[in-house]
């Protein structure tokens, strides 16, 4: 109990990192004139994705214990975080090439500490003799729930837009002023997400240290840097069937990020018309936004009936069809009458999410051989959060800024005779849509269950 405690801290600590800034770093960058390369920010995350791990994977086989560099990935990605927020303390307009070379160093460490987390909850658990397949999952909610109360937390007292001091000092005032329309609307930027971001982070970097040490491979040094890296896994390609399957895991993978850089801007947006400015929407975008955590953390026990009863292809299929449904529910929402469709839209996340990304993992797990059913995963993970959530991203960015721009307000609102965040989000679901046929077209899969005991 003791150690499926310790594993439960580690979890939640791991994404309450992550939920500390990812789903409110938009509404700072807005604000500090930087709106327009918000995508650039996110999608930083994928290309750090596409080499990081695997390099930090490698000096954890090889050179230093994985608890150990876990703590040593947390400890510079939380220094880096601090320092950014202190850059964007000294900086109300930031540079844009400083704040992101910052940022991107942190999120280059940051991004190999979810595998191996994974890796030190597994050494942990085998070693206390507990089944990782029964045992880990009820610990790795704990890592959503973390995510969740970051968020919430940064919400609640407004760290995600206000100086703290200040806020302290004298609440009312700091927070909130008098618009001309006579709504009150939020007026400081400072990024102290980043700071909780960071010392969370450094928490948790000295707290694995004291994990359950893990063993170094030194077979590993025979191997070939390729199969190192994993890289002979691109020998799939080779197979129509993983071929067009690792194609729509990227095209999928284009809509990972696009909620979390540009679903709370378009919330707050809804300030700068009188008629929703003092709606809890615009006052919490955050915690609004925190119920696609939550649905994400409910959907995962859905996912054995699902599989069992539709099988793997419809299951990928269902997900798609979520992602039209997440994108043009946010389309027809507001946070007034039509808040209903923002909520339904967070609710219908946890499918899109889960189902997609499971399954498709327990695809590659299926049907690729043991030697690299690794480094298959591994490509599966690099073309989802890689090369689809980078590419995705960025073409998102460049959408949103052809029918949307910054006001003096700091708030992302619709460009005049272009349609605006409807138009937006409507061009997001015809994509969703466009990939969910071609997918049930192209993509052949007969369903077998018994080949899905394992989710029993």
């Amino acid at each position: 109990m003791k150690l499926k405690i310790r594993l439960i801290v580690m979890n939640f600590l791991q994404y309450a990192v992550w939920g500390a800034y990812l789903t409110c770093m938009g509404k700072y960058l807005g604000k500090c004139d930087l709106g327009s390369n918000i995508g650039m920010f996110y999608a930083m995350q994928g290309i750090v994705s596409l080499f990081m791990p695997a390099l930090m994977g490698i000096v954890a086989d090889r050179w230093i214990q994985a608890q150990k560099t876990l703590g040593l990935c947390h400890i510079l990605a939380g220094a880096a975080m601090i320092a950014a927020c202190m850059y964007g303390v000294a900086n109300p307009t930031p540079n844009y090439g400083v704040l992101m070379g910052i940022y991107s160093i942190s999120v280059a460490f940051y991004m190999p500490t979810i595998a191996l987390s994974n890796s030190v909850a597994y050494n942990a658990l085998e070693k206390g003799g507990m089944d990782t397949v029964k045992d880990f999952p009820p610990i790795r909610v704990f890592g959503t729930i973390g995510f969740i109360c970051a968020m919430w937390a940064v919400d609640l007292i407004h760290l995600s837009d206000t100086f703290l001091a200040n806020c302290l000092s004298n609440p009312a005032d700091f927070l909130w002023a008098q618009h001309d329309s006579g709504a009150l609307v939020q007026v400081s930027n400072t990024p102290f997400q980043f700071l909780l971001s960071g010392i969370l982070g450094i928490i948790l970097g000295v707290y694995s240290f004291t994990l359950t040490p893990c063993e170094i491979n030194k077979d590993q040094g025979k191997k070939s840097f390729v199969e190192a890296l994993g890289l002979q896994a691109f020998s799939l390609f080779k197979q129509k069937k993983m071929a067009i399957f690792f194609i729509f895991s990227m095209l999928l993978g284009a809509a990972l990020q696009i909620t979390n850089g540009f679903a709370t801007p378009f919330i707050s947006s809804f300030a700068a018309d009188p008629a929703f400015a003092d709606t809890f929407g615009v006052k919490y975008s955050v915690i609004i936004y925190s119920i696609s955590q939550i649905a994400e953390t409910l959907c995962i026990l859905l996912i054995p009936f699902f599989l069992r009863r539709f099988g793997i292809k419809k299951v990928m299929l269902m997900a798609m069809i979520a992602w039209f449904f997440r994108f043009g529910l946010f389309g027809i929402g507001n946070t007034g009458s039509m808040v209903w469709a923002i909520i339904l839209s967070m609710i219908v996340y946890g499918f899109a999410f889960d189902f997609y990304n499971i399954s498709g993992s327990l695809f590659v797990n299926q049907e690729t051989d043991p030697e690299i059913r690794s480094s298959a995963q591994g490509l599966f993970m690099m073309m989802t959060n890689g090369f689809g959530a980078t590419i995705g991203t960025l073409c998102a960015q460049a959408v949103v800024n052809r029918f949307c721009a910054w006001n003096a307000d700091g708030l992302l609102v619709g460009i005049e005779g272009t349609g605006g965040w409807p138009t937006v989000w409507f061009i997001f679901a015809a994509y969703a849509l466009v990939v969910a046929i071609l997918f049930a077209i192209c993509f052949k899969y007969k369903h077998e269950p018994e080949k899905l005991k394992q989710v029993e």
